[in-house]
Formats: structure tokens, sequence, C-alpha cells
């Protein structure tokens, strides 16, 4: 499986030059929690990010390897998940444009325990751990954004949980969608998220077919709509908290 990373001590100036590229000024605007900043923090940021493009199926983070970034999504769709060698393999969550990943493991400075894997091409940013505790160290707005990350994580997480016990596709198609609208940890998605049936069915362990049975259901309980090249959320709260017998009475 192909991997990719962000350049360490060891190897930056190769990857630096082969991969990843400085941030630009249109990227750096949609950074969710940089206005969070002063204007010395924010020199810091920037002068540290660092993009790269990974192709469908290439690996960001990888199970036990040493964290040396703390990574966002600019564009394109990644997915969470566990090593299959370590068992069935369990999707955790969808992570699309606009979304920070990987504080907990960047906060204890320990190696990766889930994979980071492209779906489609993406672009991908992060700073550096030593950047990240500088700005522990010394900003209340960037501590208060981990913290809020923290804590909505948690919830998303104890969701998958409930999900990933549904047995209707259905239920299991709209909750996940509701994860992938989420307004705090991916504000880049806005109204429409540009994800594909096939996208959509890796995450949430169901065939092409029976997504696109699901997402038909969906639309018409007036929860969303599909569009070209993507789902608009008509109802998020409805998504959320759907159940078959909620469809059936609409």
């Amino acid at each position: 499986m192909p991997s990719t990373s962000f350049p360490s001590a060891s190897d930056a100036a190769t990857v630096r030059v082969s991969r990843s590229r400085a941030i630009l000024a249109d990227e750096v605007r949609g950074i969710p929690w940089i206005d969070r900043l002063d204007e010395e923090e924010r020199t810091r940021v920037v002068d540290d990010l660092r993009v790269v493009e990974v192709d469908p199926g290439e690996l960001v983070c990888r199970v036990g390897r040493p964290v040396t970034y703390w990574f966002g999504v600019l564009d394109g769709l990644l997915k969470m998940s566990n090593d299959t060698a370590l068992g069935m393999p369990i999707t955790f969550t969808g992570l699309p444009p606009g979304g920070w990943f990987g504080e907990g493991t960047v906060l204890k400075r320990e190696a990766y325990r889930y994979n980071i894997q492209a779906l489609r091409k993406s672009l991908v940013t992060g700073i550096s751990v030593a950047t990240f505790h500088w700005l522990l160290d010394r900003s209340i707005g960037f501590n208060r954004y981990v913290m809020m990350q923290l804590n909505e994580r948690l919830g998303q997480f104890i969701a998958a949980r409930e999900i990933d016990r549904l047995t209707s596709a259905n239920e299991r198609v709209a909750r996940s969608l509701g994860a992938l609208f989420h307004p705090v940890l991916y504000p880049g998605v806005g109204g429409l998220l540009r994800i594909t049936q096939l996208e959509l069915g890796y995450l949430v362990g169901l065939s092409r077919q029976r997504v696109n049975e699901a997402l038909q259901a969906l639309q018409v309980a007036q929860l969303i709509r599909i569009e070209y090249g993507g789902l608009r959320v008509l109802d998020l709260d409805g998504l959320r908290r759907y159940t078959e017998a909620v469809a059936a009475a609409r």
C-alpha cells in the first residue's frame, strides 16, 4: 500500500523538493483556527505549514509510525481506519475538507494507532509537532480550538459506535452523512458534500447499489438532495436522528 509523508528531520530536503510545497494564501484563509492566532503565531504557522497532494489509496498516516505533523484536509476526502493486519478492517470516520485530525496523537507524541488513507486525489496540509506544542504553550485561542476538537471528536466516536450497531442500511447512511456534515469538525464542507456513492460505500461498509437505494430513500424523506458531483443536506438534524419510522411517517 503506497504511503506519503511530510518532511521529518532526516528526509526534509528530499520530501520538500519531491512532494510537499509551501501553503498558498488562499489555502491559509481556509484554515478554521488561523484567525485565533496573533501576528507572531500566524507568521510561524504559515512558515511551517506544508502541503502535499496525495493519490487515491495513498496513506498519509500509518499504524505504528511516529507522529511528525498535525494534519488538515484542504481538498478531497480521506478515511480513518484500523490496520487490516490487526483483524477485520473498521472505518472510524471520513475526513472531508476543513477537517483537522490526529491532535490526540500529537498531544501524546505517540505512534499512530490508525491509518489515514485518501479515497480520492486530495490536498493535505500540516504543521510540525514542535509548532503544535509551541502554540499550546502560548495561545489561548489555539488551546480552546484543540479542546473543542477533542470534545467534538469524542461525541463523533460515541455516535460511530451506535452507527456500527445499526442493522438498517438507510439509517447507517443517514447517520454517517450527518457526521460528515459536522459544522465544527468539517467547516469546509458547507451545505454540499462532494462524494461519490462508491466513496460513501467505503465509509459505511455497504455496496454502491445499497448506498444508492439508501440515498434515494433519504431524498424522498426530504433530508438530502442528490446533485451532480455530491449531496446537499436539507435537514441536518433529521439526518442525525433518522430512523425507518421517521421516513415512513413523512
